[in-house]
C-alpha cells in the first residue's frame, strides 16, 4: 500500500467504508452507529481527584426483584398480612393492588453486619459483611421501560447515553483491544439497546454487547463479540484495507455531521481488528480452573448459565474493560419475564435467587482473592422493586411495580463494608430515610470512579447535558 492515491478520489467515502466493511466486519454497528453525534466541543475531564474505584460491574435483575422479600425485613407485614395497607396508595400504578402480603420466606440476620437477607439467599451470606445495603432507592417510573430508562440513562422518556457510556466516555477503556463498556447477554426488551447505547456521545463510547440481545436472551456458552472477523479475508488485507480508508477519509473534510459519522464507523473498524487477537482470549473459559468452576457454580445445571456471564465479567474486568454490565433476565421462559412476579411469586422468587445466588457470592469471593475487589465496583438491582401488598386477580398470589422504596447494594471499590443506607417506611412502601433517587446513585458511581458528575457534561443540540442532568447528591455516607 505504497505510492501517492490518485486524485481526486474516484471511490467516495460512503462507498469505500460501505463495500470495504464487508471485508473485516464492523464491531456491533447496530449499536455503534444507531445515534449521531451532535456535539460541539465536549468536557471530557477523566478522574479529577482520587478515585476510589477503577471499574464497575453492573449485576443487573431484569424485572423488579421484591426489596420485602428479599433484603428489607418489615415485621409489619406478618402482623398485618392480609390486611388493607393503612394510608393510601399511589395514584399511578401499573395494575390492580390488594391487601398487604407477608414474605413466603423468613427473612434472618446474617455475618457481623447483621444484614437481613430471606432464607432463600443460602450463598450470598458469606459475604454479608462485604456489602453495602442501600434500602432506599426511588423515583423510577412505574413501568418497565421507563424505569429501565431511568436506571440505564437518567432519563424516562428521552434518549440520553447509558451510565456505563458515560463512564466509558469519561475515563475510557485500560485496555487498547477491548471495548470500555460491554454488556452481557442483554435482552431486547424495554429499551433495548438504548439501555446500552451511545445516544448524542461519539459512539466509540457504547456498550458492546457480548451475546446477541433477544429474548429470552441469549445463553452465556454461546455469547460472542460479533462482526468482528471475516475469515475469508487474512489479517494482513484487513490491515491494508483500515490503511486505505484512514488515508482517504483524512483527505476529505470530516468536520461535518457525515464525516463524524464516518468517523465513528473507522473507529468501530478498528477496534474490531484489534479485537481479533484479545477478545477470544478475553472470553474464553476454558482455562479456568475446576476450582473457580465450582466457586460460581459452572458444575450445576440451574446455575451454570449465569456463572458464565460472572466469570466473563471478572476476565474482562481484569483485562482493564471499565464498565461491565451483566444481566439476569429472560434466561428460561417462564411467567413471561425473569423477577416480574406479578403472579407466582414464592415459586419465581426461588427460581432467580437459586440461579444467581451462588454466581454471585463466587464473583466477590473472587474479585476479593485477587486483590481486585479494592477498586471495583459491584452494583447489584434491578429497575425497581415489588409493592408490600398482592396484585389482585393474576393467579396465584404475586407482587406489583414498585417504584417508590426499594433495595439495591454494592460491594468492593470505596464503600462501606457491612453498612446499611436508608430506610423505608414500616411496610416497605417509601422510602423516608436517605432518600436516594437514581440521579444521587449515578452521582455517587461516578464520584466513586473519582469524576464529578456535575462536570462530566457533553454539548448536544445548543446545551450541556450530563448523567444526572441538573440533579443528583452524593451518598457520601456510604463511602469508605
Amino acid at each position: 500500500m505504497s505510492g501517492n492515491l490518485p486524485s481526486p478520489n474516484p471511490l467516495p467515502r460512503r462507498n469505500a467504508l460501505g463495500q470495504m466493511a464487508l471485508g473485516f466486519g464492523g464491531l456491533a454497528l447496530n449499536t455503534l452507529l444507531a445515534e449521531q453525534s451532535q456535539g460541539a466541543g465536549p468536557l471530557r475531564p477523566q478522574a479529577l481527584f482520587p478515585a476510589r474505584a477503577r471499574r464497575v460491574i453492573f449485576l443487573f435483575m431484569h424485572g423488579g426483584p421484591s426489596h420485602v422479600d428479599l433484603f428489607d425485613h418489615k415485621p409489619k407485614l406478618e402482623e398485618f398480612n392480609g390486611k388493607p395497607l393503612p394510608f393510601p396508595e399511589r395514584k399511578v400504578q401499573f395494575a390492580k393492588r390488594g391487601n398487604l402480603l407477608k414474605p413466603p420466606w423468613p427473612l434472618r440476620q446474617v455475618g457481623n453486619s447483621g444484614h437481613w437477607m430471606s432464607e432463600l439467599w443460602q450463598h450470598l451470606p458469606k459475604v454479608a459483611d462485604e456489602l453495602c445495603m442501600i434500602h432506599s432507592l426511588c423515583e423510577t417510573n412505574v413501568s418497565h421501560g421507563g424505569a429501565c430508562m431511568k436506571m440505564h440513562t437518567g432519563d424516562e422518556a428521552l434518549l440520553r447515553p447509558s451510565m456505563g457510556a458515560w463512564v466509558n466516555y469519561g475515563l475510557g477503556s485500560d485496555n487498547n483491544n477491548l471495548p470500555g463498556f460491554v454488556t452481557i447477554c442483554p435482552t431486547s426488551l424495554h429499551g433495548g439497546s438504548d439501555n446500552f447505547g451511545p445516544a448524542f456521545l461519539p459512539a466509540e463510547f457504547g456498550g458492546v454487547p457480548l451475546g446477541t440481545p433477544g429474548y429470552p436472551n441469549s445463553p452465556a456458552r454461546d455469547a460472542r463479540f460479533h462482526y468482528m472477523t471475516n475469515e475469508r479475508i487474512s489479517r494482513q488485507k484487513q490491515s491494508l484495507q483500515l490503511e486505505l480508508l484512514r488515508r482517504i477519509h483524512e483527505r476529505q473534510s470530516a468536520d461535518d455531521q457525515a464525516g463524524a459519522l464516518l468517523e465513528d464507523r473507522m473507529k468501530s473498524f478498528e477496534l474490531a481488528f484489534r479485537m481479533q487477537m484479545a477478545a477470544p482470549e478475553a472470553t474464553d473459559l476454558s482455562g479456568e480452573s475446576e476450582a473457580t468452576r465450582k466457586l460460581y457454580g459452572m458444575d450445576d445445571a440451574r446455575t451454570e448459565n449465569f456463572a458464565r456471564e460472572c466469570i466473563m465479567a471478572r476476565r474482562l474486568a481484569e483485562r482493564g474493560v471499565r464498565f461491565i454490565q451483566v444481566s439476569h433476565a429472560h434466561s428460561l421462559k417462564f411467567n413471561n419475564e425473569q423477577w416480574d412476579q406479578h403472579s407466582h411469586l414464592e415459586k419465581g422468587h426461588s427460581l432467580n435467587v437459586g440461579q444467581i445466588d451462588k454466581p454471585i457470592t463466587g464473583l466477590i469471593l473472587d474479585l476479593k482473592a485477587r486483590g481486585l475487589l479494592e477498586d471495583t465496583l459491584v452494583l447489584w438491582g434491578g429497575e425497581f422493586g415489588r409493592t408490600p401488598t398482592t396484585q389482585q386477580g393474576n393467579g396465584p398470589v404475586g407482587r406489583d411495580h414498585h417504584p417508590d422504596g426499594f433495595t439495591m447494594w454494592m460491594a468492593g471499590a470505596g464503600v462501606k463494608r457491612g453498612f446499611r443506607y436508608g430506610r423505608t417506611d414500616e411496610f416497605g412502601y417509601h422510602a423516608i430515610e436517605n432518600r436516594c433517587t437514581i440521579h444521587d446513585l449515578h452521582a455517587t458511581i461516578l464520584h466513586l470512579l473519582g469524576i464529578d458528575h456535575k462536570r462530566l457534561t457533553y454539548r448536544h443540540n445548543g446545551r450541556d447535558f450530563r448523567l444526572t442532568d441538573v440533579y443528583g447528591e452524593i451518598a457520601s455516607d456510604i463511602l469508605g
